[in-house]
């Protein structure tokens, strides 16, 4: 490119970049963009024109956040916090306590745990001595903690974040880096209750978090391994063909098919064997079908499978679930560590209604269609065994909530609603009518922090009594402590409501009770 060609595309791109941060609304009204996507494009652009250089030739210097990353502003911050509450609280409700994980583990820790999705483990260079890779999940670390520590029982969750070499698609939240929320239970129990009770954990968050409709679909891996040795899939081939049964939720049969067939060697014969058994859906009733299945019922595997499968539906009965979960035999999820029961929250667009058994690619139904995986987890007996030198198995089951995908639903919930979102807590305004009164302002403030009211001061030594009330109805403060000469005099603080603009004279002793009596 020649310097005039480089010139006007610095010229454009600058041009481009500045007109994007001053009018964004404008770049959405004309485009249909979201901010989201703007702001990649944005960052694309300003990429461009650092590998291009100043005009003076030096490299310039780019702000922006590293791909498939995001900052977070203090309304974004304020959406996330009050999901994390939700699930923090659904999981103490079910008697779980908390633990914590290095965001590293050894490489050798993560290596051969996910499939084929090991090629998405970030590594990181030697440090001495040691061959290191951020954390890929929650439960491969959980389950060398328990070996570690020779724990054999523990309910417990654990939310960080996590990190992923993938292509990133922040705009459907996919990100190389995020967290995860994961609730789990490891200990040697009877059958299906601990599975159960996540499955009802994931409905009780997803019903209070209020994102729209939703199915739960639950599998087995011995079913699954059983349907592969019937429909005729060599043993060494089990796990390539389950990743590729695991993209059915994101692309038709035929291409699932073909990839079966022509890239990963299935006999047509057995991939068509294969999908009559996927198209299947139900609930208790299609276990107790496929156990009379004649080729089904031939592998003791599934046939174990199919008997916890109904032994699952009665306690989801007794739990009340059973309207949102499905058995559905296309859910494979294609981590290696899974031994028996898996499952996945899908979030649909309207009110799902009963799938036909012939119904494929897992959708819900014509009223339900499938907009994205939310949640998922299933059964690992044999995860911890791997890290114990004795190989001592202790089982474990769990979920883990897709929490940026959630993070995304209710952040554009609330763009689209006209209600505000509070980024603060504050309860009061400490505010003056008069001059000369920071002393006074400041001296009432402590008062109330040591009551553990949360209140603000302005940092000015004479606002205006107006710029005080503004604040307050900016930025959603419920209510207006008020001080003046008078009111010193007689020992009182003129209360005022935001909302109503009502006032009211509260005593000093009893201020600290008004408030919190008004902001419970």
């Amino acid at each position: 490119m020649n310097k005039m060609g480089l010139f006007s595309l610095r010229l454009c791109t600058g041009t481009l970049v500045r007109w994007a941060g001053l009018y964004p609304y404008s770049i959405r009204a004309c485009t249909g963009m979201t901010k989201l996507q703007i702001d990649e494009e944005v960052a694309k652009l300003l990429e461009l024109k650092a590998q291009l250089g100043g005009d003076d030739g030096k490299h310039a210097f780019v702000l922006k956040t590293a791909k498939g990353t995001r900052d977070y502003n203090p309304k974004q911050m304020a959406i996330r916090e009050k999901v994390f509450n939700t699930i923090i609280s659904c999981f103490k409700r079910h008697g779980a306590e908390t633990i914590d994980t290095p965001v590293f583990e050894l490489k050798e820790t993560l290596t051969g745990k996910y499939g084929e999705d090991s090629k998405l483990i970030y590594d990181l260079k030697d440090q001495g001595g040691e061959l290191l890779s951020l954390r890929y999940d929650l439960t491969v670390p959980f389950a060398r903690y328990l070996a570690m520590n020779k724990i054999t029982n523990i309910k417990r969750y654990h939310i960080a974040k996590v990190y992923r070499r993938d292509n990133p698609a922040m705009t459907r939240g996919r990100y190389r880096e995020f967290y995860q929320c994961d609730f789990d239970i490891a200990g040697q129990y009877d059958p299906m209750i601990p599975d159960a009770e996540c499955l009802k954990i994931v409905h009780e968050i997803l019903s209070e978090l209020e994102l729209g409709d939703f199915r739960i679909k639950v599998n087995d891996r011995r079913i699954l391994d059983g349907m592969f040795a019937v429909c005729g899939v060599p043993d060494d081939k089990f796990r390539t063909i389950c990743s590729t049964v695991d993209k059915l939720d994101k692309v038709p049969w035929e291409d699932v098919k073909n990839e079966m067939v022509n890239e990963k060697g299935l006999a047509p014969e057995a991939a068509d064997q294969i999908g009559e058994y996927v198209s299947m859906q139900g609930g208790m009733d299609l276990a107790e079908k496929l156990l009379q299945d004649l080729k089904l019922s031939q592998s003791k595997q599934a046939c174990a499978g199919l008997t916890d499968m109904k032994q699952l539906f009665s306690y989801l009965q007794l739990f009340r679930v059973t309207d949102k979960v499905v058995f559905d035999l296309s859910l494979a999820r294609g981590l290696d560590y899974y031994t028996g029961v898996i499952y996945e929250a899908v979030l649909t667009q309207s009110s799902p209604t009963p799938a036909p058994p012939a119904q494929q690619n897992g959708a819900v139904g014509e009223e339900g269609v499938s907009v994205g995986s939310v949640a998922g987890g299933g059964r690992y007996d044999g995860l911890v065994g791997m890290f114990d030198p004795k190989g001592r198995k202790v089982p474990c089951v769990g979920v883990s909530i897709g929490i940026e995908r959630v993070f995304s639903i209710m952040e554009q919930k609330a763009e689209a609603s006209a209600e505000r979102v509070r980024t603060t807590e504050t309860q009061v305004m400490v505010a003056s009518a008069q001059k000369n009164l920071l002393e006074e302002r400041l001296k009432l403030t402590a008062e109330l922090w040591d009551a553990e009211i949360k209140a603000e001061v302005m940092y000015k030594k004479n606002p205006k009594l107006l710029s005080q009330l503004q604040h307050c109805e900016d930025t959603g403060i419920p209510l207006v402590a008020i001080l003046g000469e008078q009111e010193l005099k007689d020992g009182v603080v003129k209360l005022r409501t935001v909302a109503t603009r009502e006032e009211v004279d509260v005593s000093r002793a009893e201020l600290v009770e008004e408030i919190k009596k008004r902001t419970l």
